[in-house]
This record gives structure tokens, sequence and C-alpha cells, in this order.
């Protein structure tokens, strides 16, 4: 009894969000930074990394310059300002662990590949257990999405790591998925795409084929939400993981000022759109912590990590309420956000797998 109790408070509980989102919400853009460390998103940059020449890159003139502020809540605006401004003034930031607000990964890895396929697919696969893992077996909320009535053929991925191919079933997936330095190879590409292709492939490799830059990945999504108008979007960064194993914290530090920017031009353009404006939700999140309590360990994530599986959420959209940075405590998970997609659009994802409850971001009653 006490079971099926529990079942029905969340089943009317998905039900009322759901009633409320489907009159609201009709697109949405979900956006990943690759390791970008809740420490930096809430508390802006470190002075004890910014000042250790190990990490600082000989620039720690620049880094206090460009992102120091005596007061938190100042420093961590100049790092993250349309986050810090637009975002959580009509939206809500989850994970400030000040508060007791928690997320985290359910999975036991702490790294990428396994924090993607909980985070889309919604729940642990315990034997994705290496980046390196083939294309996998779970069927994730964007194809679901993709074949609800009046998505297909309106979901897109754009991402600069390789692996998203594989994270994402790119080969049955039904939908584009572009990662890393694969070509927009549609025929009836723009030239601005075609621009990007070239320039993506004669651009410099520093992760040889596994991963370009996010420039080309935000401006190739950025055309394609302008030129196709997708219902759902997917675009995913990557550098904010690549310079913290680089050892380089200011890198890091422009890594993740500039995915605010790209935040900003993407939530404008929205803005900007009748197909769009005030029907479009933004969730924001990433796939991994980062080391914090051993400050050695910044650079690194995994199991052996310390706070590695401390993450962060966040979601703007009509209908939901402004709760900014939410300071209630509670323990959340990364496995929850697939459902909260779905759940976004009025849809309930459903799989031959497990998925996770949603994430209630409305006022409950």
């Amino acid at each position: 009894m006490r079971i099926k109790i529990i079942s029905g408070i969340i089943l009317l509980l998905w039900m009322q969000y759901s009633a409320i989102a489907q009159n609201k919400v009709e697109n949405i853009i979900v956006v990943t930074t690759d390791g970008l460390r809740w420490q930096e998103l809430f508390t802006g940059m470190d002075t004890a990394l910014a000042n250790n020449p190990l990490y600082n890159q000989h620039q720690k003139d620049y880094i206090y310059k460009t992102y120091w502020h005596a007061d938190e809540k100042e420093r961590r605006k100049k790092l993250l300002p349309f986050i810090w401004s637009s975002f959580v003034a009509s939206g809500q930031l989850y994970g400030s662990r000040a508060y007791q607000n928690f997320v985290n990964t359910a999975n036991p890895y702490w790294f990428s590949y396994p924090g993607y396929n909980e985070m889309f697919a919604g729940f642990v696969d315990s034997a994705i257990n290496t980046n390196s893992y083939p294309d996998n077996p779970n069927l994730n909320v964007l194809e679901f999405l993709n074949s609800q009535p009046g998505y297909r053929g309106k979901v897109a991925a754009f991402g600069s790591w390789e692996a998203y191919d594989r994270i994402l079933r790119k080969k049955t997936a039904g939908y584009p998925v572009i990662a890393a330095f694969d070509n927009i190879d549609w025929k009836d590409a723009t030239y601005a795409e075609k621009l990007i292709n070239q320039m993506k492939q004669n651009s410099y490799k520093a992760e040889e084929e596994f991963g370009c830059m996010d420039v080309f990945t935000h401006f190739q999504a950025m055309e394609y939400l302008k030129t196709r108008k997708p219902k759902v979007l997917y675009v995913a960064y990557l550098e904010t993981d690549e310079w913290a194993h680089s050892k380089m914290y200011r890198s890091y530090l422009d890594a993740a000022h500039h995915v605010d920017q790209w935040l900003k031009q993407l939530w404008d353009f929205v803005q900007s759109q009748p197909a769009y404006r005030n029907k479009t939700a933004l969730v924001i999140t990433t796939d991994h912590g980062r080391g914090d309590t051993n400050k050695a360990e910044w650079t690194s994530h995994g199991s052996k990590i310390v706070g590695a599986d401390q993450i962060w959420f966040g979601v703007m959209a009509p209908g939901i309420p402004a709760k900014g940075e939410v300071t209630t405590p509670v323990q959340l998970y990364q496995k929850q956000i697939a459902q909260t997609i779905a759940s976004l659009l009025g849809k309930k994802f459903t799989a031959n797998h497990p998925v996770a409850p949603v994430i209630v971001l409305v006022n409950e009653k």
C-alpha cells in the first residue's frame, strides 16, 4: 500500500508539472559544458589556483583583472555574467552546496561517457565504464523526443567531442548528430555551414580527431538554429574539461566565460524569434565534477577523486517559477535530468530500461 501511495504522489506531481509545461513550453535547448566545477559556478575564480604558477599559465595578473572581485556574488558574475543575471532572474539553479542543495551523479565512475548516458538515458548503466565504450545500447531522451508527434525531424545535436556519436547513437538516432570533426553533409547545407566545415577541418587539432574547438560547435549549432528552426537542440561544449586536464586555469576560466557568452547568444536569438519567444526552455548542466579538497586534483576526475561526482543543473522556462539560486536543502541526481527534459515539453520519457523521476520545478500545491 505504501509503495502504491508513493507511486501515486509521483504520478500526480508529474501530471501537474506536465500540464503546466505543456501549455507553455514548445521547444527546448540543452547545453552542457564538460567538467565545469560547481565551485567556479557558485563562487567564481579560485584564488588558490589563480595564485599557483603550476596552473595560472604565468598570467595571474590577467586572471585577477578579468575575474576577481572580493565579493563572492560579484566574483561569480564576472566569470558568468549571463547565468548570474538573466538566467537566475528567470530560472532555477541547483547545486549550491553551501546550502546543502546537492546535485550528484548516481553513476560510480565520475567521468564523461557514464555521465552523459545517465543524463540522457535517465539511469545508470554499470556496463558503461569507459569513454571508449562503443555505441550506446540505451534509448536517450533526445531520440525518444524525435519519435514523438510534432518533433520528428525537429531534433539536432552538436558537440565538440567525437564520443557524442557513440553516446547519442548517431548511426540509428534518426536526427543529426554532429560531433567533433564530423562534417555537415546534408544536400542543402548553407554557405555558412560549408564554410565552418572547411574552417574546422583546417583548424589546429589540439586533441587530434577526438575534439574540435568549441567555437566551431557553437556556430554550427547557431546556424542550424537560425536556418532549420529545431524544436529540440543539444549543444555540448568541451573546452572547460580539456583546459582543466591540461592544468591551464586561465584558459579554463576563459572557456567557461565563452560558454556563458554563447548561452546569451542562444537566448537572445530565441527571444528575438516569434516561433521561440516565451515558448522555449533552456537547460544547462555538466557531466561530472572535479577535485577540490586536494587542490592539485582540480585537473582530474574519476572515482578516486573526491568531489568528482558533484555537479549542478539549471533551467529557465516559461511557466516555471523564478527561484534563482535554489537554497532549499535537497538531494538530486543526474539521472533525473532526462525525464525533466521530456516533462518540460509535456512528455513522459519511457524506455525499455528504468528512467528516474523528474526534478519537480514547479511549486507544489
